[in-house]
């Protein structure tokens, strides 16, 4: 089909072809033929009764989606393939009934809750019936005269179908054969005279024919409740009730001439309204014909199976609609797989295009010289700011045209942009108050009714549930927050600026600061209930891009949120999406600059952790708090440098402003001296750490460093048990690994079941340098044996590249130990002197006594260390360790 808008674009069509390029679609064709079939075994059936008006009804398929995701464009082209075979996609596949079937599309877009539209749905069905049988449907055509005599009297019937826009190729039929119907019931009744007298004097004699159980009466219009339609007052509540006169006599038709109408009604959006009249009506039509087959299109779900409409619609509930319940399309958001077409499930939610399935639509629907004329770099961008959204590349066509038609060639550029035209689609069918909500969810990656309510400043929560059970809201039920608008949909609200009630960036300051509050609400209210780590990040990141992009100065409870987060050691991403409209000068830049920072340490050489610290610091935009934040992590970056001097000075500044942090910088600065081998300085600071301080990290740490094997582990467990109780994750993933280093030496068949504990604990928190340390206890474990050598090498390579220099000191202890075990002098020899090499800072020197204590070796001179026992009591200890482990290798 022709695409007539893009034809009439150019004033040189000929130059290019264009047509309609509809894509694949074939799973709904998948669920449309197997329910369609279905329908036909049912009916073919010999207990189907068209009478019975208790039997639940399958003979409706729903399919709802977003407007503009192609569900007109979906029902057009199901009508065309039922029609004719050369209509149908190849890729759809030929259906396997046999059995005539009539299409018959009504488009109910712009419908009101008048009758006019009503009889217009009913005279479409009568006159697409009329061009496929051409014969009266005797029952229902002498109602309809009789209906329209009263309602519309002095007008003929063949004359309002043409003024109203009904007329086509069947238009003269419909009312030769109302008046061929009029006259066999007329001649059934021996009265011929009747045929062409009023339509209530035939309609009289008719009832009192049935009423007298007439045998040809009955033949022709006896179905068992025509009598009662007949004598009720013909308007249009009787009308509603006429299809099951029309039901009865298509299936009283002969077998060559049965035929099964397959009636497709688009936009059944725009029949809503506050009484659901127009609604009830349809739904009779649909309840009324159990033999023919309806499929819908619209934008929400067909609430039909929801029993809280009862009394507002005749059939209600899961009994009368199972294939419209909600149980039944729960289980598939969007179209199923072939393979689960036959589910018994009715409704379906109309997915977005693929990617691929974009491109295709793309590069066939502007074509020249067999080539696609729309480039592969334009349409890849609009494919990309699509989503998904057929409208939306309906419209990038539409641009791509009108910007060729200046005498200019397009770009990508030139297609980075939303359509005015898909909100105004958007926006249509919205009450005021949900197109409020509507803009204030669009500020969020995702929401929950509470949520949504808090952001949009309402009191009631009954405009977010509606909106929620729109199409062009997803679902996903195991979210967090389970809801998020459709994205081209919300890209088109955030760059609003044509809408008569668009919002001013006041209004849209004002919504980002009210979200903003009801994000750390969620967040304060969870975590003083049950802390949750995801909740807790995705809060976070929610958060942080409110405040940068509108610009917000009072950070409040993100603060908090902050520390809440550095606490755990666990290091999710919180990269934000780059803000191209502004400069990177808010706190909340600032602050995001700084959790990335910290996050990105685990990936980056430590000291671009110190170069990105550093530049947030100087500019100035920390609160005090945060301020102590930067300093706190910049110092342990410095640490990890081996820049001690650095890291004291930042350690002790925030450990003298007595804030959050000053626990933990204590316990650094402890650390700090453990380092430089002043274990007594160390060991009397773990008194005042306490849980903050990690205060069983900082002992197992001085009496592993003392080969007190069993005090370490020890206080390793005790750490380890204090973080479970607190629910610290990462802190309880580094005890185990610090567990395993201390029994690595003593006892390596534990040790490497409290390694592989490690590992399990480790995946997913993003902890590079345990990680890379639970590799060295790997090697501690196995000294003695062969490859100890290569693997540590490789190992180094790794550290390197971490930029944890740190690391190297505990590699060569290692390899220190395992040649210590095979009594190879010389390569111990070469491993002390590695790492006299990198404890020339003072840091860690205290390994290089332990290497000499392993190898039974005198000290070289002085020592600066400082053990919190003897040194013959500590190098008695170490040696006794390595001739534990030389004994179990058999040397």
């Amino acid at each position: 089909m022709a695409d007539l808008r893009a034809l009439f674009s150019s004033n040189d069509p000929s130059s290019f072809d264009v047509a309609e390029a509809f894509t694949d679609r074939r799973s709904q064709w998948v669920l449309v033929a197997a329910a369609l079939e279905e329908h036909l075994r049912r009916i073919a059936s010999r207990s189907f009764d068209v009478e019975d008006l208790e039997a639940p009804r399958g003979n409706v398929l729903h399919f709802h989606g977003v407007g503009g995701v192609g569900k007109s464009t979906l029902l057009r082209k199901i009508e065309a393939a039922l029609t004719a075979a050369e209509h149908r996609p190849e890729q759809w596949g030929a259906p396997t009934w046999t059995e005539r079937v009539l299409p018959i599309r009504i488009d109910l877009s712009r419908a009101a809750s008048t009758g006019a539209d009503f009889e217009r749905v009913i005279l479409t069905i009568r006159l697409a019936l009329a061009g496929a049988l051409g014969r009266p449907m005797p029952s229902f055509d002498v109602a309809l005269r009789h209906y329209w005599e009263h309602v519309h009297p002095g007008e003929p019937l063949d004359e309002y179908i043409r003024r109203s826009g009904l007329a086509g190729k069947f238009a003269n039929m419909l009312p030769q054969q109302l008046q061929a119907g009029v006259g066999e019931v007329a001649a059934a009744l021996a009265l011929p005279g009747l045929a062409g007298s009023a339509a209530g004097q035939l309609t009289s004699a008719l009832v009192t024919a049935l009423r007298e159980r007439h045998e040809r009466a009955l033949a022709l219009a006896g179905a068992t409740r025509t009598a009662a339609l007949l004598e009720a007052t013909p308007d249009l509540e009787a009308l509603s009730f006429y299809p099951h006169l029309l039901a009865w006599d298509l299936s009283r038709l002969p077998e060559k001439k049965r035929i099964v109408p397959v009636v497709l009604l688009d936009t059944f959006e725009d029949t809503s309204d506050r009484h659901r009249d127009f609604e009830r009506l349809l739904q009779r039509l649909v309840w009324l014909m159990p033999g023919a087959f309806f499929v819908i299109g619209g934008r929400s779900r067909l609430p039909w199976a929801d029993p809280a409409l009862h009394g507002q619609l005749d059939w209600t509930g899961p009994a009368a609609w199972p294939g419209l319940a909600a149980s039944s399309s729960a289980a598939s958001l969007t179209v199923p797989q072939p393979r689960a077409a036959g589910s018994g499930a009715r409704q379906y939610l109309i997915g977005d295009l693929s990617p691929e399935d974009c491109e295709t639509h793309l590069a066939r629907r502007l074509v020249q010289d067999d080539r696609p004329l729309i480039d592969a770099d334009i349409r890849a961008a609009i494919t990309a700011r699509s989503h998904g959204l057929p409208l939306h590349l309906d419209l990038a066509v539409s641009r791509f045209l009108e910007i060729r038609r200046t005498g200019r060639t397009p770009t990508a550029a030139d297609f980075d942009c939303t359509f005015p035209a898909l909100l105004a689609r958007t926006l249509s069918d919205l009450t005021p108050e949900e197109r409020h909500l509507l803009r204030s969810v669009a500020l969020l990656d995702a929401f929950d009714v509470e949520l949504a309510t808090r952001t949009a400043g309402l009191a009631q929560q009954a405009s977010a549930r509606r909106l929620v059970e729109r199409p062009l809201v997803n679902e996903n039920p195991y979210a967090l927050w389970p809801y998020h608008l459709h994205r081209a949909i919300r890209s088109a609200v955030r760059d609003d600026d044509h809408s008569d009630d668009r919002w001013t960036p006041a209004d849209w300051d004002q919504a980002a600061t009210r979200a903003l509050a009801a994000l750390g609400d969620q967040w304060t209210s969870a975590t003083a209930l049950d802390p949750s780590r995801m909740l807790l990040v995705a809060c976070l990141r929610q958060g942080l891009r409110l405040a940068r992009d509108h610009r917000l100065t009072d950070l409040g409870w993100l603060t908090a949120a902050a520390h809440a987060y550095t606490d755990d050691s666990v290091w999710e991403p919180l990269t934000l999406p780059t803000d191209t409209t502004s400069a990177s000068d808010t706190p909340a830049d600032a602050l995001a600059e700084l959790l990335t920072a910290i996050t990105r340490r685990q990936h980056e050489h430590r000291q671009r952790t110190v170069e990105r610290l550093s530049e947030v610091l100087d500019s100035g935009l920390l609160s005090a708090e945060l301020t102590e934040l930067a300093l706190y992590y910049r110092a342990k970056a410095y640490k990890d440098l081996d820049q001690g001097a650095a890291a004291r000075a930042g350690m002790r500044q925030v450990a003298d402003a007595g804030g959050r942090l000053a626990p933990k910088a204590r316990r650094g600065l402890a650390n700090l001296s453990r380092l430089a081998g002043d274990f007594p300085t160390a060991l009397a600071a773990v008194p005042t750490l306490g849980w903050k301080g990690r205060h069983h990290r900082v002992l197992g740490d001085i009496h592993w460093s003392h080969a007190n094997t069993d005090q370490a582990v020890v206080a390793f467990e005790a750490g380890r048990a204090e973080a479970e109780e607190h629910g610290a994750a990462g802190e309880r993933a580094m005890m185990q690994v610090r567990l395993a280093l201390a029994l690595s030496f003593a006892d390596p068949d534990r040790a490497d079941a409290e390694l592989c504990l490690a590992h399990q604990l480790l995946e997913g928190l993003d902890q590079r340098s345990n990680a890379l340390l639970a590799q060295v206890v790997a090697l501690i474990k196995d000294a003695g044996t062969d490859g100890i050598t290569d693997r540590a090498r490789s190992l180094n390579t790794d550290i390197t590249a971490a930029g944890l220099p740190f690391l190297h000191r505990f590699v060569e202890l290692a390899v220190a130990f395992h040649h210590a075990v095979r009594e190879e002098d010389q390569e111990l020899a070469a491993a002390i002197r590695r790492l006299r090499e990198l404890t020339a800072t003072g840091d860690f020197a205290y390994f290089t006594d332990i290497a000499h204590f392993m190898g039974g070796l005198p000290l070289p001179g002085p020592t600066t260390t400082q053990w919190i026992d003897s040194p013959d009591a500590v190098r008695t200890r170490w040696q006794h360790l390595v001739h534990t482990r030389r004994t179990r290798t058999g040397r």
